[in-house]
């Protein structure tokens, strides 16, 4: 069962490196971002529903409590798949990747600030790493010939915290009902939050496209499924596995825009997104040990 499990967690990070270069793909053919990100997340809502109808018990949607933490999940959620598709209008899909997965740090250093996280120069030293990685990967030194642009810098970090604020959203609401009943809350805020930016005639004109394979295709495994399987795959994979194993996405959708958006990358960017994810990751599977262990005591 654990096996399994695991591949669940690889499998949904696999589809959410997909869905980086689907929307890539979309965006390049002028689709708009915000409208791109609203019809992932509302093929995905859809998806979360059908969980729920077949799995109602224990939905404890009858708490405010799993409808407050559930709304601030969705808010994370609309802010992650709309930042993130931003970035990669403003830059590439390799750059808005690794600068989402980067927002841990962040995170880490906001709980320095609120003293919710004990500081310690291992951990000074993570965070350094990580900036320079990000000055190496950006170029932002050179940001008006390296391709990417201040909003397409500022759009990816932002992606990754609102994923934070996603995870903080769920993580809360847990305790008061089920996972599907979570997921339907958050998607519908997505919807109803995305829907006003996004662009009428384009939504519209997506059903009769010939790009709706594409939307559908990132819908499906770029929420729909991936979310599913991830929430499943999770009961049974261990915290750190799961962190070394996120590292999927970001190598997988850094792939497809090399391989099929014909990005490029200088080995000095390179190398600073390998900086980030090695030290991201290592961050993450300590912080998960120490949580693990922390519970069993």
């Amino acid at each position: 069962m654990k096996n399994v499990s695991t591949v669940f967690v690889i499998l949904a990070a696999l589809f959410w490196g997909l869905s980086g270069g689907i929307g890539g793909i979309l965006i390049a053919d002028d689709w708009d971002a915000f409208m791109v990100s609203f019809y992932r997340g509302a093929i995905g809502l859809v998806f979360v529903l059908v969980w729920l109808m077949l799995s109602p018990r224990g939905s404890g949607l009858a708490s405010r409590r799993l409808w407050f933490w559930s709304i601030i999940a969705g808010l994370g959620i609309a802010g992650n798949f709309a930042f993130y598709f931003v970035s990669i209008g403003e830059g590439s899909v390799a750059v808005a990747v690794t600068l989402m997965y980067s927002a841990p740090v962040f995170v880490y250093l906001v709980s320095f600030t609120l003293k919710l996280e004990k500081s310690t120069p291992l951990k000074w030293t993570a965070v350094a790493m990580v900036m320079a990685g990000i000055v190496l990967l950006t170029q932002i030194y050179n940001i008006g010939e390296s391709g990417l642009t201040f909003i397409g810098v500022g759009a990816g970090l932002l992606a990754g915290l609102s994923y934070a604020v996603f995870i903080f959203g769920f993580k809360y609401a847990a305790p008061h009902g089920s996972p599907q009943a979570i997921l339907v809350i958050a998607f519908a805020v997505l919807v109803i939050v995305l829907i006003w930016p996004s662009d009428a005639d384009q939504a519209l004109a997506v059903l009769s496209t010939q790009d709706w394979l594409l939307f559908a295709v990132l819908g499906v495994l770029g929420a729909g499924l991936s979310f599913i399987i991830y929430i499943v795959g999770l009961k049974h994979t261990a915290p750190a596995v799961a962190s070394i194993v996120a590292m999927v996405e970001p190598v997988t959708a850094s792939l497809f825009g090399v391989a099929v958006l014909n990005e490029t990358l200088a080995g000095l960017q390179i190398f600073g997104m390998v900086l980030i994810l090695v030290t991201v990751t290592a961050l993450s599977v300590s912080s998960n040990t120490r949580w693990v262990q922390s519970e069993a005591a």
